[in-house]
């Protein structure tokens, strides 16, 4: 039987006609498309990748954070999941989940996980845990003076495991561990509320850092005032205020008043109407996080006074649920 040979076909290739609309001229990259047959990509600024997904093979891109670029090629390959980053020239990728990486002079809370001779070892949610030395806290009185050997032996009297703590950065080191301290009188161990972790975007939770991460919020229902602490970590502590006494005292005077409950581990007594409260702004981040939205002073004040009106409109009873049609309620009103 004869056989015959035939001459190869050109292979067919889907030509992609391009709306002019869609082009911008900021210099983006388009991911869509076959990833072995487009030439070039541009980008539209939120597009999510994969690990191994060609991000651009266009040679002026630089790669940044989150991308490789493989040997003898220009391709820039993501290596995490998560969103494109453009900076100029610099493509990064922006992980979706992510540990904290911590900032000097981020606010964050954090829990003690180890006692040592002279500092505490705190989990800050970062991949390394942060260091508290023993000359970075105030001591009882606002005694300002060098720590001893006497010091260092209370050391538990301060913070002991398991201790909740709201501290700011001070330093990092080279290993990605940072340095913490609680010189100041808002700074220190935590009492009298609950604490919540959220994980989202960045590692922060949907936390933004701004210039102001704690406040308080005045309640309904005679819940009073409510502290939220936001620590750009992603962990969150809503607590029951308590006023300072203030008045005719001295600065030391205050110092030692405030100094003398700062490491105590009795939380005050809380009505049932101020738990409701608190447990209704914990609902609230939790409603923020899930939807993807930025949590920060303003937007958790908004969705609180919504949640409220939701409530007195529904004619609820005591639930602070904020799931189904409440929660859709809520976030209707602060869109």
């Amino acid at each position: 039987m004869a056989i015959t040979i035939l001459a190869p076909t050109p292979a067919t290739t889907k030509v992609q006609i391009r709306d002019s609309s869609d082009d911008s001229d900021d210099g983006g990259v388009d991911l869509q498309g076959d990833s072995d047959m487009r030439p070039t990509k541009r980008f539209k600024g939120s597009e999510v990748v994969t690990p191994g997904e060609v991000v651009t093979d266009d040679a002026q891109w630089m790669r940044g954070h989150g991308t490789y670029v493989a040997p003898a090629s220009s391709e820039i390959v993501a290596t995490v999941a998560g969103t494109v980053q453009k900076t100029n020239k610099l493509l990064s990728v922006r992980p979706l989940r992510a540990r904290y990486t911590p900032e000097i002079g981020d606010l964050v809370v954090g829990r003690i996980i180890e006692v040592q001779s002279k500092r505490w070892r705190v989990d800050v949610g970062a991949p390394v845990f942060a260091g508290l030395p023993l000359a970075a806290i105030n001591l009882p009185g606002g005694i300002l003076r060098k720590r001893t050997e006497t010091d260092e032996l209370q050391i538990r009297t301060f913070f002991s495991e398991g201790d909740l703590l709201v501290a700011e950065v001070q330093s990092l080191h080279q290993d990605g561990s940072a340095s913490l301290h609680t010189r100041s009188l808002k700074y220190g161990k935590l009492r009298n509320g609950i604490f919540i972790s959220v994980s989202g975007v960045g590692g922060g939770g949907g936390v933004v850092r701004a210039k102001k991460q704690v406040s308080t919020i005045e309640t309904s229902g005679g819940g009073g005032k409510v502290d939220v602490i936001l620590g750009v970590n992603g962990y969150i502590w809503i607590s029951k205020h308590v006023e300072i006494a203030s008045g005719d005292a001295a600065i030391t005077r205050l110092d030692e008043q405030t100094s003398s409950t700062a490491y105590s581990s009795q939380n005050d007594e809380i009505s049932p109407e101020t738990r409701k409260e608190i447990a209704r702004i914990r609902d609230v981040i939790q409603l923020l996080v899930q939807e993807g939205l930025n949590v920060d002073e303003d937007m958790v004040l908004g969705a609180y006074n919504a949640a409220v009106m939701v409530e007195a409109e529904e004619h609820s009873e005591v639930s602070s649920y904020l799931g189904g049609t409440l929660g859709q309620k809520v976030l209707e009103r602060i869109r």
